[in-house]
């Protein structure tokens, strides 16, 4: 009898993710495995050679990714993903540094981080997943919860002011800023696969469902019900003043808002250390 052998079945994508750490934590309709999808998608069609790459997080649901991912990477403490990103990156400037984090981590306890960064336009690569509140920690409004929605700590609405993030990006100081939400994919990995090419500091957000806890806050109550809400409410709008980049319940403006060029702060770094270093040199001799 001819024993049949069983071909073994290899995912698509298996080199990038760490296969033992799988089953993911993340919740039924949240969007942050998107983003992993589309991320990973990006780095596969740009063929990124991973011992190249450096992936690090906050703290947050998605602050797990770096730990979903099969290349050098760390987890870092509440907003500081930045502050170490920027050590790397100046470090060995020819990695690729990418901070994939959330909007609690980048812009509450790390905003000041995040300016600067973007400020000294340092090659490091921002994937934000705003769900539009801290969903981990039990769903209290954070710096992007929209005006009267509902939260563990708004419960009769909020009446915070919240960040226009592609704003803040933009002013202060990102080469490439853009936003989409979960719905669209292939947007978002068109727009990865843009900022990893790009040189400086470069922002993507992406307006991730969190029906657990936020949605439930607010009508809700499925994935399904916050991406329907995406699909409606979004609309594309490239290149427009991203001071007006709003996103309420009857409107998100999704899209690119700066694409510029700008010498890194790691390449003028290096260059004032190499000049310094040819006068020292000169003296010497």
């Amino acid at each position: 009898m001819v024993q049949e052998t069983v071909p073994v079945v290899v995912h698509p994508f298996s080199k990038y993710l760490r296969a033992d750490m799988m089953p993911h934590i993340w919740c039924q309709g949240c969007g942050n495995g998107v983003l992993l999808n589309c991320f990973v998608h990006a780095l596969d069609e740009l063929q990124t050679d991973l011992n190249k790459l450096v992936v690090v997080s906050g703290i947050g649901c998605i602050g797990r990714t770096a730990g979903y991912m099969n290349a050098d990477s760390f987890h870092t403490t509440h907003g500081r993903a930045l502050a170490f990103s920027t050590g790397v990156k100046l470090a060995n400037p020819e990695l690729e540094v990418v901070v994939i984090s959330g909007d609690g981590d980048l812009f509450a306890i790390g905003g000041n981080h995040f300016i600067h960064a973007a400020r000294r336009n340092i090659g490091i690569k921002v994937l934000c997943a705003n769900n539009l509140n801290y969903g981990m920690t039990g769903g209290q409004q954070g710096p992007t919860t929209p005006l009267e929605s509902v939260t563990t700590t708004s419960p009769y609405g909020n009446i915070e002011h919240p960040f226009n993030l592609v704003h803040l990006a933009a002013a202060s100081g990102a080469t490439y800023v853009a936003r989409w939400t979960s719905l669209h994919v292939r947007q978002l990995t068109q727009s990865i696969k843009k900022m990893l090419q790009k040189e400086g500091f470069c922002f993507v957000e992406m307006l991730s469902p969190c029906p657990e806890i936020y949605g439930r806050y607010n009508k809700m109550r499925s994935g399904l019900e916050m991406m329907s809400w995406f699909k409606k409410a979004s609309v594309v709008e490239n290149f427009s003043d991203p001071s007006k980049a709003e996103i309420t319940q009857e409107k998100i403006a999704v899209g690119e808002f700066v694409d510029i060029e700008k010498l890194s702060y790691e390449k003028m770094v290096h260059e004032k250390i190499s000049k310094i270093n040819e006068k020292a040199i000169e003296g010497v001799s």
